[in-house]
């Protein structure tokens, strides 16, 4: 996956705002709240993190080229980094990354959903940031 499939995909999902922050992590967010982070160096993908459930936690936390996502999953929250794209595939990656965007959606408060459900795709709905393009 390229940065700019990457983004795309992440845009597609629904109401969401990308931002650049943390050292240049791409970080994708519905109603202001993260639900996916990637990172690039030099044009090379150093990983994509997203959350998870507790039994896909454990599960991929044991797969060779993907872990426990640092800083995120040191405070019991979980998160995980894919590290190389050997260790899973895009169509793999995307559906984690849809089932995390779903995950953080479910959690807003039933207000915010209700005005990210009337926003249009990629609009700026309630989070912050740049709207998706």
């Amino acid at each position: 996956m390229t940065l700019d499939d990457y983004n795309a995909f992440c845009a597609s999902l629904g109401p969401t705002t990308h931002v650049v922050q943390w050292g240049g992590a791409h970080v994708w967010k519905i109603g202001g709240k993260v639900f996916a982070i990637a990172g690039w160096s030099d044009g090379e993908l150093t990983g994509v993190t997203f959350k998870c459930s507790d039994l896909a936690f454990d599960i991929l936390r044991e797969q060779p080229g993907l872990r426990p996502a640092p800083y995120l999953a040191s405070r019991g929250m979980k998160w995980i980094q894919r590290r190389t794209q050997e260790s899973m595939d895009d169509a793999a990656l995307k559906d984690y990354l849809r089932a995390s965007y779903g995950m953080i959606l479910q959690k807003l408060p039933k207000r915010v959903q209700a005005e990210l459900a009337a926003a249009p795709r990629g609009g700026r709905g309630a989070g912050e940031g740049k709207p998706a393009q």
